[in-house]
C-alpha cells in the first residue's frame, strides 16, 4: 500500500496528489500573526522621531488619547492639530470619547522637556489619570 512497493508481484498505485492542508494551516497562522501585530502599533500618521528605550513596553498597548508634539512645537490630539490654548478642551473631549483616562504622549526626541511638562499638567487638569510615554524599542 505504499508508494512504489511491490506486494506479491503486483505494483501499488502511485499517489500523485499533493496534500495542501499543512501549507494552508501555515499560511493562516502567518496571516493571524500579521493581523495581530499590525493592529498593536499606535500610528498617529505624523512625522515624529520617537526616542528609543531598552525598557519600552512590549506587547499590546492600551488604548487611550494620543498627544503628539513634533520637532517644530506643533501639538496634535489623536492626530488633529491643536494649539496650547485649546489643548485642555481638546484633551477633555478626547478622554470622554475614549471612555478611559489614559493619555499616551509621543514627542519628538528634539522637543523641549518644558513643553512636555506643560502638556502633562494640562492633561491632568483635563481629567487624565494615567500617562504613558511612547518610545521605540532598541
Amino acid at each position: 500500500m505504499g508508494i512504489g512497493i511491490k506486494k506479491d508481484n503486483e505494483e501499488a498505485d502511485i499517489i500523485a496528489d499533493i496534500n495542501m492542508t499543512p501549507f494552508i494551516d501555515i499560511m493562516l497562522v502567518l496571516l493571524i500573526i500579521f493581523m495581530m501585530t499590525s493592529s498593536v502599533n499606535i500610528q498617529s500618521g505624523l512625522d515624529i522621531n520617537i526616542p528609543s528605550s531598552t525598557s519600552a513596553a512590549k506587547g499590546k498597548q492600551k488604548e487611550g488619547v494620543l498627544i503628539s508634539l513634533d520637532k517644530s512645537g506643533n501639538l496634535f490630539v489623536d492626530g488633529r492639530k491643536s494649539s496650547l490654548k485649546n489643548l485642555k478642551s481638546n484633551i477633555a473631549k478626547a478622554l470622554t470619547s475614549a471612555g478611559n483616562k489614559i493619555v499616551i504622549f509621543e514627542g519628538d526626541k528634539n522637543s523641549s522637556l518644558e513643553e512636555t511638562l506643560k502638556i502633562i499638567d494640562i492633561a491632568k487638569s483635563a481629567g487624565a489619570q494615567k500617562f504613558a510615554i511612547a518610545a521605540k524599542e532598541k
